[in-house]
């Protein structure tokens, strides 16, 4: 599935959703089905610097040029706005990361506006780091 096509079912589930409250709940449940990493990842190396809640992020590059992403929260919301980043870009390829606007995709969709000042941070380290490992796929992929 490519982003768009994940950024379109994503939107759509948001377009049912009259206001901020009903997406703060759906966001909720989405953290619920996120899967857990297993303890031993949950390391000060993988750790996303810049969240106030304690987030951990794995990103491995896989044979066919694709990165999967998992990662975990020890808070609710912040665990719902993990699955949805993985949804967006778990088996996606670095230029493809790179190249979509995830932070006009959160404002469209309602998440970014509404999310306080110490979440938006948290959330943008954690794309900050997605993109990192991306750029460095592609260093990796070029050698």
């Amino acid at each position: 599935m490519s982003i768009e096509t994940a950024a379109g079912d994503i939107r759509d589930e948001f377009d049912f959703l009259d206001d901020w409250e009903a997406r703060y709940a759906h966001i909720i449940d989405l953290g619920k089905s996120n899967p857990p990493l297993e303890p031993h990842e949950r390391t000060e190396e993988t750790r996303v610097r810049g969240c106030a809640s304690q987030v951990w992020m794995i990103t491995e590059a896989k044979p066919e040029r694709e990165l999967e992403i998992r990662a975990e929260s020890d808070a609710m919301i912040v665990s719902g706005l993990i699955a949805i980043l993985t949804r967006l870009y778990s088996g996606e390829s670095p230029d493809a990361i790179l190249a979509f606007d995830v932070h006009g995709f959160l404002k469209e969709i309602g998440v970014a506006d509404a999310l306080t000042a110490q979440r938006s941070n948290g959330l943008a380290s954690m794309v900050s780091r997605i993109r990192a490992d991306a750029e460095r796929a592609l260093e990796a992929q070029a050698t």
